[in-house]
């Protein structure tokens, strides 16, 4: 796997592109509502309240960290917590410079063998188990919002965009319960896959394996994310606490956007906020942008016209909220992917110890 640093290098202008995208964008709603606007909402927020959003995002963050710590100590022996913490940093950076969040998990387990010596496939089962106890809760409240939005008087291309994505969300956990739990099916059909491309790679590589050792590697990978999947799913204790601490995690979420919005003297009805907000994180799924920035907030806005929310109320809150959300963990994942990547270098630069 890449390093952090040829990562960006190598997908600098595909970043570039999407960020003055998403900019451009933000630009375009603020211009249509009028900056003064906004900005008049902003001047009139609560440092103190703004204040507590971060703190709760940070509850947030440690919560995860202690999910993943837990299904972690299941299928193996996990580092410490502060370890497993500066490494969810460093993913979560991963996901926010990129468009639809992905790499987080892959980058987790390469962290783990790495730096800790656990085996990748048992690291990408125990990070890709964590994502499914956070979709448990998120999947059963997405359909109740769905009913409930779609009985809305709300435009029809709204429905549309938000049917969209509930399917995309059911899609996207049904594909990783199945891999997870069906692993022969699984087996067959990225062999056949890997099959299919095998020609084309066999032409690049400089040392190629032959399609035997690819399709043995592959098996043995498969087989053990299977194992340790169906192990953090299947074990009852860590299954309740995982779906507990997945609860804890959205309750915290909703009370944070609740605070954003009372920190500009906005009071939303708590029902429509949670309903309108879990949609929001569908749309941020969206593989087009990163952190959908934008769209989200396109989206929001038509939603909460719907209770009475204005526009400008709407993106001063959303602002704030991706201030402690979203800005300010990419800049701490920034540095701890820096520090991750100098130890990697500095790790694999080390002689191997000498036969005694």
């Amino acid at each position: 796997m890449q390093d952090t640093y040829e990562i960006i290098r190598k997908h600098k202008w595909k970043i570039i592109l999407t960020f003055t995208i998403s900019f451009f964008l933000i630009f375009a709603i603020s211009f249509l509502i009028g900056f003064n606007d906004i900005i008049n909402v902003i001047k009139k927020a609560s440092w103190q309240l703004i204040l507590l959003s971060f703190v709760l995002e940070g509850a947030i963050i440690i919560v995860w960290t202690l999910r993943w710590k837990i299904i972690l100590d299941l299928v193996d022996e996990a580092p410490k917590f502060s370890t497993l913490l500066v490494m969810l940093f460093a993913s979560l950076f991963g996901n926010n410079i990129t468009p639809s969040a992905a790499g987080g998990e892959p980058l987790r387990a390469y962290l783990l063998r790495e730096v800790e010596g656990t085996p990748f496939e048992i690291g990408f089962a125990s990070s890709t188990a964590d994502r499914v106890f956070e979709f448990l809760p998120f999947v059963l409240i997405s359909i109740l919002s769905a009913v409930f939005i779609l009985g809305w008087n709300i435009p029809l291309f709204t429905k549309f965009i938000v049917s969209v994505m509930i399917i995309f969300s059911m899609t996207l956990f049904g594909i990783l319960l199945y891999t997870g739990l069906n692993k022969e099916v699984t087996l067959r059909i990225v062999i056949r896959l890997a099959k299919s491309v095998y020609p084309f790679f066999i032409k690049v590589a400089k040392n190629p394996l032959s399609f035997v050792e690819v399709a043995e590697k592959l098996s043995f990978y498969i087989n053990r994310f299977s194992g340790g999947f169906k192990t953090a799913l299947k074990d009852k204790k860590v299954f309740v606490i995982g779906f507990f601490l997945s609860f804890v995690m959205w309750g915290l979420d909703m009370l944070r956007m609740y605070v954003c919005f009372i920190s500009i003297g906005s009071y939303p009805p708590i029902s429509p906020l949670i309903i309108i907000y879990t949609v929001g994180i569908l749309i941020s799924l969206l593989p087009l942008l990163p952190g959908a920035w934008g769209i989200r907030e396109a989206t929001l806005i038509a939603l909460f016209a719907v209770v009475g929310v204005s526009a400008d109320i709407v993106v001063a809150a959303s602002l704030i909220d991706r201030l402690g959300s979203y800005i300010a963990p990419t800049i701490i994942g920034a540095l701890a992917a820096i520090y991750y990547g100098k130890k990697v270098k500095n790790m694999a630069k080390q002689p191997l110890p000498a036969d005694t």
